[in-house]
């Protein structure tokens, strides 16, 4: 669909509206009764989240290219069917296709206070030349006072599918030297910055350098305590046994085309993942559901 269909047969006056971006991007813009958010059909990639009442609680890099086919760095990146590095050896766009391709917006509706919107993707031509070519994908956020992300797999294909997937999601923190995630207490994690060294971790986490850690087996509850932001960001989530902690630090970050080298003090990833010994094998004819549900909370002195 083009501009003027989307909003003809999706937009909702006051709540939802699509534009064209400069870059040929379509973006959706949304203004529900309790959060406003910014949602991109490229990857059905979601790029602003602000409940009311609070500060952005979604980071997006101020350098990011929004161009067709180029990743966006920041918000929520969908990695699918791989996570990093293609999991069978062989080559492909890093986090899989599913972020630099077109979704297809299948639904949109306001319920209560909540805005529901529902994305699917299935084979294309990028997808059946890295040789997927009998999956369904559907996304659906729900945007409101708490934001739920959930991805569902389909398996069409007559042979098990294997796969990793993750919702890798970008947080806003007023400054990274004062946050802490609690949640993982005696979890064991590959350090990802120590050649996949496999530690437990002690106590909360705070990040003091270069962070890319992958907890595995653990379908906990996180906090992230951002204290000089004076609030609390909580990672709920369902069908999810890893989770992923990332954050490049400065040296890392001056790496990336796509990230102002001050940048990296603003955020950290949280992400919801099935990944490496926990990547998914679907059997034929069957689906699996991975959910993150947010929220936001004031932080008490």
């Amino acid at each position: 669909m083009d501009i003027k269909q989307l909003n003809e047969h999706f937009g909702l006056p006051g709540v939802l509206a699509f534009h064209a971006t400069e870059g040929g991007l379509v973006r959706a813009d949304i203004t529900a009764p309790h959060a406003t958010a910014t949602v991109y059909l490229q990857g059905a990639h979601l790029t602003a989240w602000q409940p009311a009442g609070h500060q952005p609680a979604i980071f997006t890099s101020r350098k990011t290219d929004f161009a067709p086919g180029k990743a966006i760095r920041g918000g929520v990146p969908i990695a699918f069917p791989w996570f990093a590095a293609r999991h069978d050896g062989k080559t492909g766009p890093s986090h899989g296709f599913a972020r630099i391709q077109d979704w297809t917006l299948a639904f949109a509706a306001l319920a209560g206070d909540d805005l529901h919107l529902t994305f699917t993707l299935g084979p294309n031509d990028l997808s059946r030349s890295l040789g997927y070519d009998h999956f369904r994908l559907a996304y659906q956020l729900t945007i409101g006072r708490t934001l739920t992300m959930q991805l569902t797999v389909a398996n069409d294909a007559a042979t098990p599918l294997v796969f990793e997937e993750a919702l890798h999601t970008y947080y806003a923190v007023e400054d990274i030297h004062e946050i802490a995630i609690a949640g993982l207490d005696g979890v064991s994690y590959l350090d990802k910055v120590d050649n996949f060294e496999k530690k437990l971790q002690h106590g909360d986490i705070t990040v003091t350098g270069p962070t890319d850690r992958v907890y595995l087996d653990t379908a906990g509850t996180c906090t992230l305590n951002d204290h000089a932001g004076k609030r609390r960001i909580v990672v709920a989530k369902t069908g999810s046994t890893t989770t992923v902690v990332w954050n490049p630090w400065e040296e890392g970050a001056a790496k990336l085309a796509d990230m102002d080298p001050t940048e990296w003090h603003e955020f950290v990833a949280i992400e919801t993942v099935n990944a490496a010994v926990d990547a998914i094998t679907l059997a034929p004819g069957a689906t699996h559901t991975m959910q993150a549900r947010i929220s936001v909370e004031e932080l008490s002195a």
